[in-house]
């Protein structure tokens, strides 16, 4: 396991303070689904948007295991998972992808503002009909002199209604395979470009989301992040830093959710004792135990290996599977442990259950991940 240096654990404890005040109302703003924009104002503050990019673009310049490392630290403090959620989508949507294959005239205009979180970011990438198969996406961009002109639509974009720069990807060929896809940095006034409403779902409700339509958004060649058919590189990048960060998150919020069952399980009596002592519950609290240290293993294990630039294709599906089926797990149990409570809002333990379910979907569903291991195994 990692053994984290001082700077890295004051770094990580820094936040702790601030976000027990970010999580003061959490239910109620859970029930409202808006967007927590004085809850993001607070967190701007402490500068861990700027985390993974360069200091002298704004940036905090730390490396992959530091920020994953810290945005844990972020699940295991705050309690609205939707906002947590939204500073993940936010940094690896267009943070993540300028810094590695954004000209040097794109970074200096828009990581300093991104690192403040000034500017919101998302991505567009899932479409209506092709769900998780992106290289079936049907949104097109076609070259016209100094820029290329798109048409399609978007479902699914996570911050979208309050993003104000956008990563959108395109087809830009109509030969099959990974060469046939672009992405493009988009402002969310460029002329063509328009969001549908919030849409109503079922958890990380203070993360908004909705759909995105392009009817001939004219958009200049120079906003094109990497090269044009590389946008599959782009992606798969991005998709591994969403795992990592979005994940590390989720262990957090594992973390957290463990220790207050714990506390919990001995303070609450039933029969005359502590419900802990009770063998049904204490093998539930043993498997929460077991499934957050199982997660947080094959979490650090790919970012490590990640970071070392060594293939962590096969590490990362399976983080990405492990702890999201072990998130879903944690909070059916607390439901149960917490009994009549846990099925009550006012605790905020349902809230976590239907937050957790969307784990399993996005960043590419279970399904999709084991398929992927079992390829990488030569299956």
């Amino acid at each position: 396991m990692t053994t984290w240096s001082k700077d890295q654990q004051r770094l990580r404890a820094s936040l702790q303070p601030l976000l027990g005040k970010i999580s003061d109302g959490h239910v109620e703003r859970d029930s409202w689904a808006d967007f927590p924009r004085e809850q993001w104002d607070l967190l701007r503050a402490t500068g861990i948007l700027g985390l993974p990019f360069e200091e002298s673009l704004g940036g905090l310049g730390q490396d992959l295991l530091t920020t994953v490392y810290v945005l844990e630290g972020l699940g295991q403090g705050c309690r609205d998972a939707g906002l947590n959620f939204s500073v993940t989508s936010h940094m690896v949507s267009t943070g993540v992808p300028l810094q590695r294959f954004g000209s040097q005239e794109l970074k200096e205009r828009y990581l300093p503002r991104l690192c403040t979180g000034e500017l919101i970011g998302a991505h567009a990438i899932t479409e209506p009909d092709s769900g998780s198969d992106a290289l079936a996406m049907r949104t097109r961009a076609v070259r016209d002199g100094d820029s290329f002109v798109l048409n399609g639509s978007k479902a699914f974009v996570s911050n979208g209604p309050v993003a104000d720069l956008i990563t959108v990807y395109a087809r830009t060929s109509d030969r099959p395979g990974p060469l046939s896809i672009t992405a493009f940095l988009l402002d969310r006034d460029t002329p063509g470009l328009s969001f549908g409403r919030p849409i109503p779902k079922m958890g990380l409700r203070t993360s908004p989301l909705g759909e995105l339509f392009l009817d001939d958004c004219r958009v200049p060649a120079s906003r094109v992040l990497g090269r044009t058919g590389g946008g599959f590189l782009v992606l798969d990048h991005v998709m591994r830093w969403e795992i990592l960060c979005s994940f590390a998150v989720n262990t957090g919020e594992m973390h957290d959710r463990l220790e207050r069952c714990l506390d919990y399980a001995r303070t609450r009596t039933q029969f005359g004792r502590p419900i802990g002592s009770h063998q049904a519950v204490s093998h539930r609290l043993v498997d929460m135990e077991i499934g957050l240290g199982s997660a947080r293993h094959w979490l650090f294990s790919a970012a490590r290996k990640l970071a070392a630039g060594e293939n962590a294709a096969k590490e990362v599906a399976i983080a990405k599977l492990v702890v999201s089926e072990a998130n879903v797990a944690s909070a059916l149990g607390a439901v149960q442990i917490f009994g009549g409570n846990g099925y009550m809002a006012e605790y905020g333990i349902e809230k976590e259950l239907r937050n957790s379910v969307a784990s399993t979907i996005y960043s590419g569903t279970s399904e999709i991940q084991r398929n992927r291991i079992a390829s990488m195994l030569g299956l």
